[in-house]
């Protein structure tokens, strides 16, 4: 099977599309994150929703094909077994290591707790009791914060992996053949149709938690994509099709965004009705831009960027350190006083630098560390065997 580079340079874009963001979180007003920049500006909060409608929802799909390759010739509870070891492996690391200090940070700020580190793990590790709202997960006592992806991950991959004799059944083959056979406007239309019925069943009760347990209306909308990715696959027709709707999809998504915006604007006195309607022109400027952006990527991306081997062995530990490195970065800039533009600037360029520093000077060269950040073990050199030790000689001769 030919390699498909579109969809590798698709996954780096799209966790590199979620750095970007958690930098422009700590400058957004009024968006609840776990520390604020005293530069936090209003006019952020539209340009910040133009990605956020869609960004975490292209990493589920995206994941959801990356499963298909994952499943080839392993039975569910192999699959299982091998995506528990990589996915909660890391998220049991950075819970202990890697997220407390996000939690400290955010519970000094908000003034719960007294400086000292040390004293903080001390209580973290203990399990709290904490005062309430010291920080994001704080009735837990611990927390996994942007790390919520992973747990989510491994319970769709559960779901799925324990759905595939019913999916690969012939109802089931019959139901991805009705998918994959979708072109032109049912492709722009039908896949919606299940997040607009969501918006209008669970919507209203469930808003987002990122706790696994109360996120009834994301773990629709997430397993879904994710589902909608496995059915994607590589299918050459499909894909063929993204690629020719990439120019109306993106239109589309352009007016739906535009009627988002008017709809939310006439829900500021919080109208049910009008917030709805927001809510579901916000599912259609989803989908659309999801089949804009793989159609995109589709005819832009599929070739042997340099860049691929490096960005896919770095995707899993940058997702893991990053939003720590954002936060320790805004604590060492913030009594610099640089402005709102230069602090940016240098958080950004700071956090990319410090992703790549750990990631290429230590993740990937200790062999402990690699399982701990999502790394598989460095393949070992294989050694010559003494027959193909002795064919050069036999040719030489």
């Amino acid at each position: 099977m030919n390699r498909r580079h579109d969809i590798d340079a698709l996954r780096a874009l799209a966790f590199a599309l979620v750095i970007v963001y958690h930098v422009g979180m700590y400058y957004v007003a009024d968006w609840h994150w776990h520390i604020k920049s005293p530069h936090a500006a209003e006019w952020l909060q539209w340009p910040m929703r133009t990605v956020n409608l869609w960004r975490m929802d292209l990493v589920f799909l995206v994941s959801g094909i990356a499963f298909g390759f994952l499943r080839r010739g392993l039975s569910p509870a192999r699959l299982i077994a091998a995506r528990s070891l990589r996915l909660l492996l890391p998220l049991a690391f950075g819970m202990a290591v890697v997220v407390p200090y996000q939690a400290y940070v955010q519970a000094l700020d908000q003034g719960a707790i007294g400086p000292g580190l040390g004293a903080f793990l001390a209580r973290y590790y203990s399990g709290g009791p904490w005062p309430r709202g010291a920080f994001d997960g704080s009735d837990f006592g611990v927390t996994w914060n942007h790390l919520w992806y992973l747990p989510y991950l491994w319970a769709y991959t559960v779901v799925l992996a324990m759905l595939s004799p019913a999916l690969e059944s012939a109802p089931g083959q019959r139901l991805r053949l009705a998918f994959t056979r979708l072109r032109g406007a049912a492709l722009l239309v039908l896949p919606a149709l299940p997040l607009a019925l969501y918006s209008l069943t669970l919507w209203p009760r469930f808003p987002p938690t990122h706790d696994l347990i109360h996120d009834a209306w994301l773990h629709a909308v997430y397993f879904t994509l994710f589902l909608y990715g496995h059915w994607l696959g590589v299918d050459a027709g499909v894909w063929a099709a993204l690629r020719r709707l990439r120019w109306i999809a993106l239109a589309l998504a352009v007016g739906m965004f535009a009627l988002h915006v008017g709809l939310r604007t006439m829900a500021a006195g919080s109208e049910p009705l009008w917030r709805m309607s927001a809510r579901l022109a916000a599912d259609a400027y989803l989908w659309t831009s999801l089949v804009a952006v793989l159609g995109w990527a589709h005819h832009l991306l599929n070739r042997p960027w340099p860049w691929l081997a490096w960005a896919n062995e770095s995707v899993y530990p940058w997702y893991v350190l990053h939003q720590t490195v954002i936060i320790a970065l805004a604590v060492l800039l913030a009594p610099l006083a640089l402005g709102a533009v230069v602090e940016p600037v240098l958080l950004l360029l700071g956090t990319v630098l410090g992703c790549w520093l750990v990631t290429d000077g230590l993740v990937r060269r200790v062999t402990w560390l690699r399982p701990l950040f999502g790394l598989r073990p460095r393949a070992r050199p294989r050694c010559p065997t003494p027959a193909s030790q002795e064919r050069p000689a036999a040719r030489s001769a």
